[in-house]
């Protein structure tokens, strides 16, 4: 601001005085003399203009009209958002298979629609955008979910990740009644031990029960937790995070456009219709 304001005066001085500037031949004045004056005035007008739009602009921003920032950041995220689109659609179309493998999946598993979703049962925006799905899931046969198990809580978000993509191999619908179990119950102990180990395993003990209920062979899916697919597919999570810029849950990617946050069921139709 400083620097500003003294260019300001500054090109009020040379154009006020810029006659003084030039030396003047009281008989005639030369060519010369005549464009070096209009030299300095043009120079002059510069500086003021440049001062002077510096410093109306902010003023105009901050207290005439501050909505034009925001319409200026809506529309570098938009420009931001459909970059990261292009990339997304990109590798969904090429890597599709893949992402849905070991992954289980909700809905009409053949549906035309696909959603995917990194989530982890330990994040509580993550267990409202699951009732969201649901809903949409209850109101229409053409879409499938993928839920790509994020474990990025500790303890807290490991055993359910791992134990719902194990499920998996016991079949889908298991997996998914599992999921649902998962996302919509409480299996966190209330008495949250400070020792990693016992929580852990108190941890464990509920989901085992909740996959108990879904029919799964619990001796089964306790070593299938730690087996290689499972550990292919958390590897596959923390890829795909990497490749869409994922900093955190829950991420949905909806007919191949990215939404970050926790969206409406309505907001979920929206993009599935379009």
């Amino acid at each position: 601001m400083t620097w500003t304001i003294l260019v300001l005066i500054l090109g009020v001085a040379l154009y006020v005085f810029s006659g003084m500037l030039v030396k003047q031949n009281a008989k005639k004045t030369s060519a010369i003399t005549v464009y070096l004056k209009k030299a300095i005035n043009v120079v002059a007008v510069l500086l003021i203009a440049g001062s002077v739009c510096r410093l109306y602009v902010p003023y105009y921003l901050v207290d005439v009209n501050p909505g034009i920032i925001q319409e200026m950041v809506q529309g570098m995220q938009a420009k931001q958002q459909e970059e990261k689109n292009k990339t997304v659609r990109k590798y969904v179309r090429e890597h599709a298979d893949e992402m849905i493998a070991d992954a289980p999946v909700l809905g009409n598993e053949s549906a035309e629609n696909t959603i995917y979703v990194w989530t982890a049962a330990s994040c509580g925006y993550c267990r409202r955008v699951h009732g969201e799905l649901e809903r949409v899931l209850a109101d229409r046969n053409d879409v499938r979910v993928v839920i790509k198990n994020f474990s990025i809580h500790g303890v807290m978000s490991d055993a359910p990740a791992r134990a719902m993509i194990a499920a998996k191999l016991q079949g889908n619908d298991k997996a998914a009644k599992l999921v649902d179990l998962i996302m919509t119950r409480e299996y966190r102990p209330q008495d949250k031990s400070n020792d990693q180990a016992k929580l852990a395993a108190a941890i464990e003990k509920n989901i085992m029960k909740f996959a108990e209920e879904a029919g799964l062979d619990t001796k089964q899916l306790k070593q299938d937790m730690n087996g290689e697919v499972v550990s292919r597919e958390l590897a596959n999570v923390r890829d795909l995070a990497e490749v869409f810029e994922i900093s955190g849950t829950p991420f949905l990617i909806i007919n191949e456009q990215a939404f970050p946050g926790a969206i409406p069921a309505s907001q979920i139709n929206a993009a599935l219709d379009k």
